[in-house]
């Protein structure tokens, strides 16, 4: 039964959305994420009783079992509970032409909450009061606000409606809003008073700030005259808030001042971990430079599938501008 639940759960979320389908389908990501574990423990476990066979000894195989099993899952119980704490994440950035206006400013950046069936809008109230706590000049949400998969989204959404950020609240549309009806999701965070941008700019007290989603980024091309139509001057400073830093180098070619960016989650839990940094190299995680690009690729506020995170952590980003 456990080798099939996260199938069968996906089926149901993607048909669905009442308590018994979100109770099965987070019961169903949590096993995964163990399921996770306890496959590297059988790795493990036969890797340490051949080399300690070859090394002349021989060992309890039901006590090494015992012993590296339970390392996986108090290692996996970590996990649940690291990915429960958000974090905040405090970084500095210094852009050229900056207007003296966004001087000792903060923006937050917020993204991969990935709402739906294991994370709902109680999480979504709790990212809002940290935020009002903080009291960030201007939200920034880098996309997969929600899953994609059956949801409330007017629901799901409705928190936002209390940011109190005076600069307001701007959204970007991530993968996984484009698992379906793309612009559904867009009207949702709309209702909720958060300013969609749909690849285009705006000036906010002085900065420029593009907002490109994450389907007119997959392409080299069109992410390029998608961001030379939002005409940004380069003689100013610039964000580009988009959901992936898979083409950051096209962004230095653009005169950006800063990218800020989610979606690798930082690989969420090891041996993903290794696998992501693989791919995206020093942009995987945190605040790096380009060129004259300085680019900042957060982990992300929620989980996508098992709500566990080991080597890595959830947060909500604060950027000062120096």
């Amino acid at each position: 039964m456990l080798s099939i639940s996260f199938v069968v759960a996906s089926l149901l979320a993607w048909r669905s959305f009442n308590l018994a389908v979100r109770v099965l389908y987070s019961a169903a990501a949590a096993w995964m994420g163990v399921l996770n574990f306890c496959f590297l423990a059988a790795c493990s476990c036969w890797a340490i009783w051949g080399a300690v066979r070859l090394a002349g000894f021989n060992p309890d195989r039901r006590l090494l079992a015992a012993l590296i099993f339970g390392i996986a899952l108090a290692i996996s119980l970590y996990g649940l509970v690291n990915a429960a704490w958000t974090r905040v994440t405090r970084i500095t950035a210094k852009l050229p032409n900056l207007p003296a206006s966004w001087r000792g400013r903060i923006a937050a950046l917020v993204s991969d909450t990935h709402l739906g069936h294991v994370r709902g809008h109680r999480f979504l109230q709790r990212i809002v009061a940290m935020l009002n706590r903080l009291q960030p000049d201007v939200v920034l949400i880098a996309g997969d606000l929600y899953d994609g998969t059956v949801a409330d989204l007017d629901k799901l959404a409705s928190p936002l409606s209390k940011l109190s950020a005076p600069l307001g609240a701007y959204f970007v549309a991530g993968n996984h809003e484009e698992f379906s009806d793309h612009a559904k999701y867009l009207r949702a965070v709309n209702r909720a008073g958060v300013r969609v941008l749909n690849s285009e700019k705006v000036v906010v007290d002085g900065l420029q700030i593009v907002g490109i989603h994450y389907r007119d980024s997959v392409n080299d091309d069109h992410f390029r005259k998608t961001i030379r139509r939002a005409a940004i001057d380069r003689t100013r400073a610039s964000i580009l808030l988009t959901h992936a830093p898979d083409r950051v180098k096209i962004s230095e070619e653009e005169g950006f001042s800063l990218q800020l960016s989610g979606h690798t989650h930082g690989g969420q839990l090891f041996p993903f971990t290794w696998i992501t940094s693989r791919l995206y190299g020093k942009f995987v995680y945190g605040l790096q430079r380009l060129g004259n690009l300085m680019t900042y690729t957060s982990y992300g506020a929620g989980t996508w599938g098992p709500p566990l995170r080991v080597g890595t952590k959830p947060e909500i980003v604060l950027i000062q501008f120096e």
